[in-house]
């Protein structure tokens, strides 16, 4: 274990040593081969996601606790810990003070109330968002604007980066703008959205501007910090996150959480949740800050968990970076995806260090769904965007596409994997 690195000049990343990638793939459940055991890359994160064995083993056990932690006995006050320390490392992973935990079903459903609770309770005439939004953020805006009579302010995307620049956005905000939802980075592309720079320069023209945001993609790839982004509402979905599906979590700032929204009329003005809380998507959100700090030791020899975290998160974006850069223009053992022929790399930007781990890709010959099948033959999984399908049709035809192959490893597959990939890519391109 060794001091903080300084990280000012990894444009492309730095994987992980053997030994550290052996450790983290050992911690993943199913990273080489499937439930049945057979072989295979696993390459759809941004719409499943590998789960920590710890994570998987802790559901289970709390989930099995058949007690009530609205109760005063030892086992309740054990539950209502869990819970505590699950809230604590929610804001760990923000890094936010203050506010409420929202724990909810999906983060999809999570986006719709905190939509609601904004627009129906802040006064203004616009609502702004950009095409880029999952649909849970894009139809959560367009259904309350069209209820309450209000503009939809809709940004367009920039074919080049793949994402949605700063000054389109806020251009779009003036002073009866009574939010602003935006993702912090496209599962189309990849991009990340600036958002330091959206909230600064859209509370400059409104400063008190509610601002929701969907961190849904980005979080298991990167750092967020809500102290230098404030916003009154953040949502992530830890299956995403190598935690377990049946969770979604939020937070909402203090002012945002005393909106009027569904909630029992003897409970605090700032309680979101309703009905019973599940600790188990408590304690599984622990183990997966767990995991990070954990990685995070390998780098840093601080103490803080925020510290930790912030070491672990930064390294797994360093190792993705240095996947994608393998992806993209390969190495000594494997062709990178711009030199394949017949193999087409869309929105392609140069900048690493604003992409996460996700890559869209096209054949000459085939379109993208016959190369999803194709792949499946070959022991690979990805996922097919097509302009058919609800999820992708806004945001692939901002982008002139039809369809594309979505490509979305995750930090504990490794160099090799990406290689593995690289080959099949040419056989299929080849081949076909």
């Amino acid at each position: 274990m060794g001091s903080q690195q300084q990280l000012p000049d990894l444009e492309r990343g730095q994987a992980f040593s053997d030994a550290l990638m052996r450790e983290v793939k050992a911690r993943f459940l199913q990273v080489d081969h499937d439930h049945h055991g057979r072989e295979r890359l696993y390459f759809d994160n941004a719409g499943g996601s590998f789960r920590l064995k710890a994570a998987a083993e802790r559901f289970a056990q709390v989930d099995a606790i058949p007690d009530n932690a609205e109760r005063i006995h030892a086992t309740a006050v054990e539950l209502q810990d869990i819970q505590a320390k699950g809230s604590a490392d929610l804001r760990t992973i923000l890094n936010a003070t203050g506010g409420s935990v929202y724990a909810s079903l999906t983060a999809s459903g999570a986006m719709f109330d905190m939509v609601r609770a904004i627009a129906e309770n802040v006064p203004g005439t616009n609502m702004v968002t950009t095409v880029l939004e999952h649909p849970s953020a894009f139809d959560a805006m367009s259904l309350y604007a069209q209820r309450l009579g209000r503009e939809l302010r809709v940004a367009k995307s920039n074919p080049v980066t793949g994402g949605v620049d700063v000054e389109e956005i806020v251009r779009l905000v003036d002073k009866d703008t009574c939010l602003l939802n935006v993702i912090y980075a496209s599962n189309i592309s990849g991009a990340k959205l600036d958002m330091a720079e959206i909230v600064r320069r859209a509370r400059e023209i409104k400063p008190d501007l509610y601002i929701l945001v969907d961190a849904v993609q980005h979080a298991p790839h990167g750092l967020i910090d809500l102290q230098k982004t404030p916003v009154d509402g953040i949502n992530l979905a830890p299956y995403k996150f190598f935690g377990c599906r049946g969770s979604g979590l939020s937070w909402v700032s203090e002012r945002a959480a005393v909106l009027p929204h569904h909630k029992l009329a003897g409970k605090k003005p700032d309680y979101w949740d309703l009905g019973s809380a599940a600790p188990w998507q408590f304690a599984v959100l622990s183990e997966i800050v767990d995991y990070v700090c954990w990685l995070g030791g390998h780098f840093s020899e601080a103490t803080d968990r925020r510290a930790l975290f912030v070491a672990g998160i930064t390294h797994v974006e360093l190792h993705e970076r240095a996947l994608l850069a393998v992806l993209l223009d390969g190495n000594e053992n494997a062709t990178g995806m711009r030199e394949l022929r017949g193999v087409n790399v869309f929105l392609d930007h140069e900048d690493l260090t604003k992409r996460d781990l996700i890559l869209g890709i096209g054949f000459d010959r085939i379109d993208c769904t016959q190369a999803v099948v194709e792949y499946a033959k070959r022991g690979v999984t990805v996922y097919e965007r097509v302009a058919t399908s609800i999820y992708s049709k806004r945001m692939l035809e901002s982008f002139g596409l039809a369809g594309t192959v979505r490509v979305s490893p995750l930090h504990c597959n490794s160099v090799a994997d990406i290689e593995k990939f690289l080959r099949i890519t040419r056989e299929i391109a080849t081949d076909i």
